[in-house]
């Protein structure tokens, strides 16, 4: 690493290093799971839509009810199984959006969502994982409770973890949508873009949704391509992160940059440009003259820029 970057203590990757045993043998037991719901240990998250409810504290807040607690807030959709937390069964249940904001009102409570608990760290660290487990799974059912290939109503069953439908037999299993993030990189200049809804300043890494039949060599390249004009030759693999907006993996990559002439897709972004490592690194440490920065440390497109920031060589 060149010495004139000094980033500091490297922040831990969001919704990342689950202490939860998922204990999957156990969502095909009826009677194992009627026991880890009478367990007095058993606890769950509430989610409705992009709200989570917490109970106030500090300096942290606890998003961990008691089943019975939880269940005389608000009436419940789906419960879900999430696994054994320190060997204590923890689930996931859904209400209304709407019944999730009228408990804003409680002085006990408080309902935010969960890019906010990450970014304020408002739990403790080791219930990102499966909070986001829990949005994603609880996310999909709110979006398959008919069925594909029919379109009759499904049932959910294995602790949540299939919707069955009872008319024509097709089991349906939990999606997750795969997302390749990457920095195309070339020479000490690596390649940032913008969309619209960003913070101020913010730039990040390029992303695109990877399609039927693509590699994720081949969607990096396509989607540098498309978005910013880039060719791209080697990719490199970085790391991966759950993504529960909705319910989405995050594919971290480098990619060797071809060509650097940019030709941007406004559609896709506000912006797209070159920036050299000093200016990067300034942007790392809110020292950026005109004020720029980079993504927030709880997402992956920070790690992937840092990444390279501290390489010494090229990391494709």
């Amino acid at each position: 690493m060149p010495a004139r970057f000094d980033l500091g203590k490297k922040p831990h990757l969001g919704y990342t290093d689950s202490v939860v045993d998922r204990a999957a043998h156990l969502r095909h037991d009826p009677a194992a799971l009627e026991a880890l719901a009478s367990d007095p240990r058993a606890r769950t998250f509430v989610v409705g839509g992009e709200f989570v409810v917490l109970r106030k504290g500090a300096p942290l807040n606890d998003p961990a009810f008691a089943l019975a607690f939880a269940g005389a807030l608000a009436p419940q959709r789906e419960q879900v199984f999430l696994g054994l937390h320190d060997g204590a069964p923890l689930f996931g249940v859904a209400i209304d959006p709407e019944a999730a904001e009228a408990l804003k009102s409680r002085d006990d409570l408080l309902v935010t969502d969960l890019r906010g608990i990450a970014t304020g760290g408002l739990v403790a660290g080791e219930y990102l994982p499966p909070l986001a487990e829990a949005k994603a799974l609880l996310a999909w059912h709110g979006r398959h409770r008919f069925c594909s290939k029919c379109g009759s109503p499904t049932q959910m069953v294995n602790a949540g973890w299939r919707r069955d439908c009872p008319l024509c037999g097709t089991e349906h299993f939990p999606r997750t949508d795969p997302v390749v993030i990457m920095l195309a990189i070339h020479g000490e200049r690596c390649l940032l873009g913008r969309q619209t809804r960003f913070a101020k300043g913010m730039w990040s890494c390029l992303a695109g949704f990877v399609e039927p039949g693509e590699t994720i060599e081949d969607a990096v390249r396509r989607e540098t391509l498309e978005e910013a004009g880039i060719a791209c030759g080697r990719v490199a693999y970085f790391r991966s992160q759950p993504w529960p907006f909705p319910m989405s993996l995050m594919i971290g990559c480098h990619a060797e940059a071809l060509t650097t002439e940019l030709k941007v897709d406004r559609s896709e972004l506000e912006d797209a440009r070159w920036f050299d490592r000093d200016e990067v690194a300034a942007m790392m440490l809110r020292r950026h003259h005109d004020g720029l920065t980079a993504t927030h440390p709880v997402a992956i497109a920070h790690h992937i820029i840092r990444a390279w920031l501290e390489a010494e060589g090229s990391p494709v």
